[in-house]
């Protein structure tokens, strides 16, 4: 029998050894894929207004393209954040807060462009196009909101705590057995 035969079946792979971890403490696979599609819209929303060649009022266009463009990269850096061993490293401890800040001003904001770029453009397809994906980009950091609202709550609302530990001893019941440990065999002594 060969070697790698005997230890194949009781070795297992180190999942924290993979560079995704979805999911995450901070991104569950639900809001991985929400994030993914946030960062398309954007970027689809972002080429279509990019290919409008001409402008009678250009201060919605500029205005929508700086919402797309920011929503679009700023999503993909929280993505990358988020889905990665990188929020670890720099040293922030409230990234569900700032997940969703973020995420509900990207929505007020992406909405508020649609709208006045709907309301003020050329009526061309390139614009209306860019419109209907700014629209669905909306949507979709809305529904991250009102997913990370089901799954976690409100980040704000929860105080201070630490992180939960995985341990069933609370942090009440360890000193208690700490002593009963030290009394015990200050006894067999």
């Amino acid at each position: 029998m060969a070697t790698h035969e005997v230890y194949s079946s009781t070795t297992a792979p180190n999942p924290n050894s993979s560079c995704f971890l979805v999911p995450s403490p901070h991104l569950d696979k639900k809001r991985f894929i929400l994030k993914i599609m946030e960062v398309l819209l954007s970027l689809v929303a972002f080429i279509l207004e990019e290919l409008v060649y001409s402008c009678i009022h250009c201060m919605a266009l500029e205005f929508f393209e700086f919402v797309s463009c920011t929503a679009f990269l700023f999503t993909l850096l929280l993505l990358i954040l988020l889905s990665t061993t990188l929020h670890k490293r720099l040293g922030i401890s409230w990234w569900p807060r700032l997940d969703f800040l973020y995420t509900g001003a990207v929505a007020f904001f992406f909405l508020l462009a649609s709208i006045v770029f709907a309301a003020i453009n050329s009526n061309t397809s390139l614009e209306k196009s860019a419109v209907v994906f700014g629209f669905l980009a909306t949507a979709a950091f809305v529904c991250d909101l009102v997913l990370f609202w089901k799954t976690y709550g409100l980040p704000f609302t929860k105080g201070e705590k630490a992180e939960p530990s995985h341990s069933s001893v609370s942090a009440v019941e360890a000193p208690a057995e700490t002593e009963k440990l030290n009394t015990d065999a200050k006894a067999t002594e």
